[in-house]
């Protein structure tokens, strides 16, 4: 199999650069605190799933959230306007650009369609994606960046995120067994109090 590695890196590079311009609302934290905790995830899930195709996973990782860097309002579309013609010009082949390609449509469609039918490569991503919102202060900072909102709407924002990423996103068992600790806790943090503490 052809050696991407040095092309992946240059991948990343370039979502770096676009993660980390001011003109983009979470350019203060995204890499550090999103897409290398969902990379760190979906290295973890791999050793699960040898007969992933480990380039396809980590081009995956640096390609979901691509466009929303470039333009927040139109995420999903801008993702696939720039990120295939960025794929082709750094070198990766036609084929492999357009499985990725593929793959980020497939997975921005999981409102619609069942992830769990989906090529390994990408539930493996759209698990540690959905993941990677419960670790570190991934949810608080929606509260940091959107602070005149009242907090009554700020736990409703993270629930539904929380609902959509448990329902439709994280479809791995090992990612859901890993992490079902972690939703309890978040889901109490958007007002779901359970009656009983201490039993």
């Amino acid at each position: 199999m052809m050696d991407r590695s040095n092309l992946i890196k240059k991948f990343k590079k370039e979502v770096i650069k676009a993660s980390s311009n001011p003109s983009f609302i979470h350019h203060t934290w995204f890499v550090k605190y999103h897409l290398e905790i969902v990379e760190r995830i979906a290295h973890d899930l791999l050793a699960y799933y040898p007969e992933a195709d480990r380039d396809v996973v980590e081009v995956l990782v640096w390609l979901h959230d691509y466009g929303k860097a470039i333009d927040f309002n139109n995420e999903y579309q801008a993702t696939l306007i720039h990120g295939k013609p960025k794929l082709l010009d750094i070198g990766f082949d036609a084929d492999f650009t357009k499985k990725l390609i593929d793959y980020i449509e497939l997975m921005d469609r999981k409102m619609e369609v069942d992830l769990h039918d989906a090529p390994i490569e990408v539930q493996i991503v759209s698990s540690a994606d959905g993941c990677s919102h419960m670790v570190g202060p991934f949810l608080h900072l929606w509260w940091w960046e959107n602070s005149t909102k009242p907090f009554t709407e700020l736990m409703a924002d993270n629930r539904f995120k929380l609902d959509k990423d448990w329902n439709r996103k994280i479809v791995l068992p090992e990612a859901r067994k890993a992490f079902e600790n972690r939703h309890n806790v978040l889901i109490e943090e958007t007002g779901e109090i359970p009656d009983h503490f201490i039993v």
